[in-house]
C-alpha cells in the first residue's frame, strides 16, 4: 500500500489582509447578533399578539402621540 503524506504549502498573509479579515469577522458577528436580537423582538411581538396583550393604534394617532412625547422631551429643560 502506498503511504499518503500530508503536504502543506506555507504562505504568509500580510497584516492588511489579516486586518481586513478580522474586520469582516467583526462585522459578521455584529450582523448575527443584530439578526438574533431582531428575531427575538419579532417573536415577542407575536407572542403578545397571540395572547391578546396588544393594542393597535392607527397611523395618525401614533403620529399625534409621538409629537406630544417629542414636545414634552423638548420642553423638559425649558
Amino acid at each position: 500500500m502506498g503511504h499518503i503524506m500530508d503536504t502543506r504549502i506555507p504562505f504568509g498573509i500580510d497584516d492588511e489582509t489579516k486586518r481586513l479579515a478580522q474586520q469582516l469577522a467583526d462585522q459578521k458577528r455584529k450582523a448575527l447578533f443584530h439578526d438574533a436580537r431582531l428575531t427575538e423582538q419579532v417573536n415577542l411581538a407575536f407572542e403578545k399578539f397571540d395572547s391578546k396583550k396588544v393594542t393597535f393604534v392607527d397611523h395618525e394617532s401614533a403620529k399625534s402621540c409621538m409629537a406630544e412625547r417629542k414636545a414634552k422631551i423638548c420642553n423638559r429643560d425649558k
